[in-house]
């Protein structure tokens, strides 16, 4: 595997994060959900408005994951206020690590995810947590590996379907 760079995204690398965005959200949950959940989310989730508000948001992040100069994968973090649930000035979120399915296991993520607790320790907060659809077993056994623990679960809505996340933590210290 060659070095996986982690760049900062700007506002000029819009289209490119909604590509990648949209890209990996469905290469993760098209077989297990219907076109219409999924054409509807990719359509809200990842508009050219909400990303530029996400991106221009100065309590969220965006990192892309690169390899040789081309994006393979992206990070989105949160400090409160901006996060999507706990609020906890205290800690991080990770709101989304995703990667493009053919460099899966090629340490993408765990380059990722490294980029997070380096961020979590710069802002010298407690904990990270997130929430993981309760059927993607891969990345909760990704989390779990890197030692995070269940303490909740929280209904997630894809389209009209609500489906079950199931929250993790990492305390840092």
């Amino acid at each position: 595997m060659k070095h996986i760079d982690i760049t900062k995204v700007t506002q000029e690398d819009i289209f490119q994060l909604q590509k990648i965005g949209r890209e990996t959200f469905f290469e993760t949950f098209s077989a297990e959900n219907t076109e219409e959940n999924m054409k509807s989310y990719l359509e809200e989730g990842f508009s050219y408005e909400k990303l530029m508000a996400e991106v221009t948001n100065l309590y969220s992040e965006f990192y892309f994951a690169k390899s040789e100069h081309e994006v393979v994968g992206y990070l989105k973090l949160n400090f409160a206020p901006s996060q999507t649930e706990l609020n906890d000035n205290k800690s991080l979120e990770i709101e989304r690590i995703y990667v493009l399915n053919e460099f899966h296991g090629k340490k993408v993520g765990q380059a990722l995810y490294e980029k997070s607790l380096i961020r979590a320790k710069q802002k010298n907060l407690d904990y990270i947590w997130l929430g993981v659809w309760e059927k993607n077993l891969r990345a909760i056994y990704f989390y779990k590996k890197n030692g995070f623990l269940e303490f909740d679960k929280h209904v997630f809505k894809l389209g009209e379907d609500e489906q079950i996340d199931i929250m993790m933590k990492l305390q840092i210290k």
